[in-house]
């Protein structure tokens, strides 16, 4: 089964002003960022503005970028969704499209007891075939619930399909954790841009990251110095990594990436509300800062 590695993008969903998702958009994204050498593709999920989507959205989302991906890097579509019966639909049909894999966030704002976790994902997973992959999704600072490495481990066990997890929340412990699940054969991506190439060095397999989807050029580097045994370079570049991430604020407010977006020639359009897009003096601070960023890179503003 395919698995998640290296440069792992979570795609942003660009809006028209209409409000209706710009499918045009999605597919011209999807070709730049595999021209631009990411090694996955990860759409629907936080930076996608997930819970914004529509079902039908969402489908149309991931018939897209699997379609304009063109099977040159790997395609795992977010699934999970606020029902279960929505979860399961949506992975069944991330299967039938001819997706590689599906990653499932945890069941959010309600709480729930391991037991109930545990379940949730036997449900979700056995849906679709054994040889489907999935990740796991633990971002519990926004979903309210939290995946132990104990209770990953018992999904790993219960779920031969689930071969793995992102975590978005900047506990090393925990990472450590994940990584000795399976006696650590299970794969583990985070989603702490500022520190990919410590992670790597971890023995995490990759990042999936929003900053990327703006700006994959250091991104890729990173990974590459990394396979290459080229610690003190994946480090030294690490740094411009983090001067995008602190310039786009970490994904905090998601209308940042779609405003480098703009500013790298790409129309990624405007947030759904309620969320707003930021003021015209965030965007001219915002371009100040990237331009700034990109000199000292030698990256080009313009994708």
């Amino acid at each position: 089964m395919k698995k998640l590695y290296g440069v792992t993008v979570a795609m942003t969903t660009p809006f028209k002003e209409s409000g209706e998702v710009d499918y045009e958009v999605v597919a011209q994204l999807t070709k730049i960022l595999v021209k631009k050498g990411v090694d996955c593709l990860y759409p629907c999920g936080t930076t996608g503005e997930m819970f914004r989507l529509t079902p039908d959205e969402r489908k149309k989302i991931a018939e897209t970028v699997v379609e304009n991906a063109e099977g040159k890097v790997t395609v795992f579509i977010q699934c999970g969704a606020m029902t279960q019966m929505e979860t399961i639909e949506l992975i069944k049909h991330a299967e039938m499209i001819g997706a590689d894999g599906a990653g499932i966030i945890t069941p959010v704002f309600f709480g729930c007891n391991d037991r109930e976790l545990i379940e949730y994902y036997a449900e979700v997973t056995n849906s679709v075939s054994k040889e489907f992959p999935v990740y796991l999704y633990n971002i519990p600072q926004c979903a309210s619930n939290d995946l132990s490495a104990e209770v990953v481990q018992k999904i790993a066990e219960r779920c031969p399909n689930v071969v793995g997890i992102k975590y978005s929340f900047a506990d090393v412990n925990r990472t450590v954790d994940y990584l000795n699940v399976n006696q650590g054969t299970f794969s583990v991506l985070h989603g702490c841009d500022r520190v990919f190439a410590s992670m790597l060095t971890m023995g995490c397999d990759g990042t999936v990251s929003g900053i990327a989807g703006v700006f994959p050029e250091p991104f890729v580097e990173v990974y590459k110095a990394h396979k290459e045994g080229r610690q003190k370079d994946a480090q030294a570049i690490q740094k411009i990594c983090t001067k995008f991430c602190n310039a786009l604020k970490c994904g905090e407010n998601m209308s940042y990436f779609k405003e480098g977006l703009k500013l790298r020639g790409i129309h990624a359009g405007t947030m759904r509300k309620p969320q707003l897009d930021i003021k015209a003096e965030e965007i001219r601070k915002l371009q100040a800062e990237l331009e700034a960023v990109c000199k000292e890179a030698g990256i080009s503003i313009k994708a």
